[in-house]
C-alpha cells in the first residue's frame, strides 16, 4: 500500500514508494523462508500441533501482486526521468515538503508530499507543466511556513507556464 500513496524522508533523502514496497517485500519473504524451514523442523516432533497453513497459490498471489506494483513503480519513474526532492526550510513540529518531479515527452509535472516527523510522506498535491519544465530542478518555486502551515508555490516560465497547481497549504499536523 506504501508504494501507492506516498515515501518515505530518511536523513534528508527519500526513499520511493516502490522502493519501500521492495524493501517489505525482501522482508516477508525472508521471514516466510524462515517460517518454512521452522514448520518443516517441529513438524518432525511427534505430537506437535501444526499451525493452519497458508495455501500456497495465496502466497504466491500476494507476492506477484507485490512484485507487479514494485516493477509498475519503479518503471514510471525510470519512463519518467523521476527526480525526488526535500525542500528547505523545515516547518513547525517538524513538517516537511518533498517533491516528485516528472518529465515526458512536452509535458512535466508532479507531486508535493507533506512529510510528518516520523519521515512518512503523504501525496497531498500535483502540477502540471508545459514542454517538460522542471520547475524544481530549476529553483522556480517558492515555499513560506507560517506559524502553523506552508504555503508552496510553483512557477514556469514565459514560455513554459505552469498550466495546473492544485497545491493545498502544508500542514503535518
Amino acid at each position: 500500500m506504501a508504494s501507492w500513496s506516498g515515501l518515505l524522508v530518511v536523513a534528508g533523502r527519500v526513499v520511493p514508494g516502490w522502493g519501500m514496497g521492495c524493501a517489505l517485500l525482501c522482508i516477508a519473504l525472508g521471514l516466510l523462508m524462515r517460517v518454512h524451514s521452522t514448520s518443516r523442523r517441529s513438524a518432525a516432533d511427534a505430537g506437535a500441533r501444526q499451525p493452519p497453513r497458508v495455501p500456497r497459490w495465496m502466497l504466491f498471489l500476494s507476492t506477484a501482486a507485490a512484485a507487479l506494483a514494485i516493477v509498475f513503480g519503479a518503471g514510471d519513474d525510470l519512463l519518467n526521468g523521476a527526480d525526488y526532492f526535500v525542500l528547505e526550510p523545515e516547518g513547525p513540529g517538524g513538517c516537511r515538503v518533498a517533491v516528485r518531479e516528472t518529465s515526458f515527452l512536452v509535458m512535466g509535472g508532479g507531486e508535493v508530499f507533506e512529510v510528518g516527523a516520523g519521515g512518512l510522506g503523504r501525496r497531498v498535491g500535483s502540477w502540471t507543466v508545459d514542454d517538460g519544465y522542471r520547475p524544481f530542478r530549476s529553483g522556480t518555486y517558492e515555499l513560506d511556513w507560517g506559524r502553523d502551515s506552508g504555503s508552496l508555490r510553483v512557477d514556469g516560465t514565459g514560455t513554459d507556464p505552469v498550466t495546473r497547481s492544485d497545491i493545498p497549504e502544508i500542514n503535518c499536523g
